[in-house]
């Protein structure tokens, strides 16, 4: 499908970019529309793509796609800052259709660029499933109970209720693009979309720092999925441009290998604090956040990471882990925007939802595959290089993702990268082979832990060290277990079952029944690993463990495919 005017929305995104690269290189375009939510993004990426196609007119347009024009260069905290722009937002949303329609930022840039063919890389389904709908229902509902006496504060939780609904975003999002692209001829839209999971089932075991399963995760498969069926009944329209959507399946990524400082989703950095030790009893008043000034500052977080575009950034251990055989796995955007391009073509790759819906995911890629270990080897060379250890951020939830991470670090550094030494090791005595008893383990993971200034990371980013006795806490200023939502800050009454709960969903637990667990893990995959040798490919499936050490990132991924029932069936 040969066209002059391309618009590329979410155009100088990790997909969007080699979208508008392709399309360059492929197509012949004389001009390419690159819309950004910040006007520094588009204006960066048309300066980018310019170096390399100097032949195209690349245009940069930003705003917020799904809110009027007016408003569309304010953040989410400023567009709910006041009541008459709250007020302003729900006329959008629920009002007059037509008033809504013209204020609209994308029919204005539409209307405006006129471009006969539309790719949409936006993350519509995170944009608006991530207003988290089920905090604000339990803030309603608290304040209902009569946990909020201010009316005012009442009435502002009931305007930001209504605000995270998705289904009237999405219904009226669609209704725009079908009206505007019907408006100025529009020939060809395409949308890429996501599976909501990275191709995984309600199983999935980690989310973006929600607990398991998460409300708001299995939100934005709804939404990503409720988009799939009204572009489906746009598709069906007669009146409508030609309609396709390609939904990956897998992680996408990456961007680069950086050592860079760390920071948390509201772009501050996130500090480095030496833990403070409490005791925990049945008086004792657990807040999920204290203030930091009772803390220790050590500095800001640096680490190695993999950068991964708009789906965040990720340590070794993460990243390792999320992009594991039988995990999330991996794909890259460049394949996408081939298929992309190719779907523009007409050349139909087998990739178009709309028209195959049981066959079209993109799953996880040789490429992918090899540059997984490419990308795997230079995090490491660089967190040698730096003295560094990249174990997790806590940015790829829920919290006991990140605990099994710092768990397995800590056996790691204590067992020598051997698994063999957590079951058996040469009595000092007798010099004779024995067994090796959880509490002896427990004890030595907790002296190491305690010593090693790594376990300021855990405890920084949310995750307390629950200490050998069951009632010591290594904590930070902020823990994400519990997980409170509504107006809740804190818990006042507890026992040991809330301890034994909290300490598996994400604390890392040194007491002696989780290194027993441990070292049944250890045996397990020690078992599937010998049967290899045996048997070959035959014998390697979802239980068998390929590293020669303690991975960290591969133990965790063994722990989700074979304890959490976190596996992909295909």
């Amino acid at each position: 499908m040969q066209s002059r005017t391309y618009l590329v929305l979410g155009g100088a995104g990790l997909v969007g970019t080699q979208v508008c690269r392709f399309i360059a290189e492929d197509l012949r375009p004389e001009k390419i529309v690159v819309a950004a939510l910040a006007e520094r993004e588009a204006q960066a990426a048309c300066t980018s793509l310019r170096e390399r196609h100097p032949n195209v007119n690349f245009v940069p347009e930003y705003g917020n796609l799904f809110v009027p024009y007016e408003l569309a260069s304010l953040t989410r905290s400023e567009l709910l800052a006041t009541q008459q722009r709250r007020r302003y937002l729900r006329d959008a949303l629920y009002g007059d259709f037509h008033a809504a329609y013209e204020a609209n930022c994308l029919v204005r840039m539409i209307k405006k660029h006129q471009p006969e063919i539309i790719v949409d890389a936006v993350n519509t389904a995170t944009g608006i499933s991530y207003q988290d709908v089920f905090d604000g229902a339990k803030r309603l509902i608290d304040g209902m109970d009569g946990g909020v006496a201010d009316q005012d504060e009442l009435a502002y939780d009931l305007e930001l209720f209504l605000l995270s609904q998705s289904v009237p975003q999405i219904i009226r999002h669609v209704r725009f693009i079908y009206e505007a692209t019907r408006a100025v001829g529009t020939r060809l839209y395409l949308k890429i979309g996501t599976t909501g999971t990275g191709g995984m089932g309600l199983n999935i075991p980690y989310t973006h720092s929600e607990d398991k399963p998460s409300q708001t995760l299995l939100a934005k498969t709804e939404v990503a999925f409720g988009h799939t069926g009204l572009l489906f009944l746009m598709s069906r329209t007669p009146d409508a441009p030609v309609v396709k959507e390609v939904k990956p399946a897998a992680l996408i990524g990456y961007k680069a290998v950086e050592y860079a400082q760390i920071r948390d989703k509201s772009g501050q950095p996130v500090r480095r604090y030496e833990p403070r030790s409490m005791i925990l009893d049945t008086n004792t008043e657990l807040f999920q956040q204290e203030s930091d000034e009772k803390y220790q500052k050590i500095g800001e977080l640096k680490t190695t990471i993999v950068n991964t575009g708009e789906n965040g950034n990720f340590s070794i251990g993460e990243f390792s882990a999320i992009t594991a055989m039988g995990q999330m796995e991996f794909i890259t955007p460049e394949e996408i925007a081939r298929s992309v391009v190719l779907e523009i073509r007409g050349l139909n790759p087998g990739v178009d939802i709309l028209g195959a819906i049981d066959s079209t995911v993109m799953g996880p890629s040789y490429r992918a595959g090899l540059l997984r270990g490419a990308a795997i080897r230079d995090l490491k060379a660089l967190e040698a290089e730096m003295g560094d250890q990249s174990v997790a951020l806590g940015q790829l939830g829920p919290p006991e993702l990140s605990k099994l991470l710092f768990e397995a670090y800590l056996l790691r550094q204590v067992l020598d990268n051997n698994m063999a030494n957590a079951l058996e090791e040469t009595d000092a005595v007798s010099g004779a082979p024995r067994e090796v008893v959880p509490a002896e383990l427990s004890h030595r993971v907790a002296a190491y832990a305690r010593a090693n200034p790594t376990i300021y990371t855990a405890v920084s980013i949310g995750i307390p060290v629950l200490m050998p006795d069951g009632q010591e806490l290594l904590r930070g200023p902020k823990i994400n277990i519990p997980e409170l939502k509504g107006h809740a800050r804190s818990v006042r009454q507890f026992g040991e079952k809330d301890i034994d709960q909290w300490a598996k969903k994400g604390w890392v637990d040194l007491r002696a029944e989780n290194m027993a667990r441990w070292q049944t893990r250890f045996r397990r995959m020690q078992t599937a690993r010998q049967a290899v040798y045996a048997q070959g490919s035959a014998a390697v499936d979802r239980e068998t463990y390929l590293g020669d050490g303690i991975e960290i990132g591969e133990v965790v991924a063994w722990i989700f495919n074979n304890e959490m029932g976190g596996s992909r069936l295909r």
